[in-house]
């Protein structure tokens, strides 16, 4: 019943900021006890967590990647978001939204929900 959608640019320039939008349908992002995770996997390379937004509105931050991530919400319209600053060609990515019980996990398995993901290509 529930539904992820991805959104954004398909080529980012580096040092600019990409912006991804997630959509959620069949679904309230404020309600329930769950946490709205973004998560890539570089080509060749295995799935990260990058960080994740909960029903309550708090954030998580992946160690390695939160001086320039930052994760949002629009509760009116049941999205939420992915802004990463100063990217590089080491971004290029596969980006997916997906619904957890707990935020910060690198297991696919600990997620009941996936949006299809999104090709991310940093490159001039």
């Amino acid at each position: 019943q529930v539904q992820l959608q991805e959104s954004g640019p398909g080529l980012v320039e580096p040092a600019q900021t990409l912006s991804l939008t997630c959509t959620v349908s069949g679904a309230s992002i404020t309600t329930g006890y769950y946490y709205w995770g973004w998560l890539r996997q570089p080509p060749g390379k295995a799935l990260e967590w990058v960080g994740a937004i909960a029903y309550s509105g708090s954030t998580y931050y992946n160690p390695a990647l939160k001086s320039r991530t930052f994760v949002s919400r629009d509760t009116s319209k049941n999205q939420f978001g992915l802004q990463l600053t100063s990217v590089s060609p080491e971004d290029t990515a596969v980006y997916y939204c997906a619904r957890g019980s707990v935020p910060g996990s690198w297991d696919p398995n600990e997620y009941n929900a996936w949006g299809q993901g999104i090709q991310i290509t940093v490159s001039s």
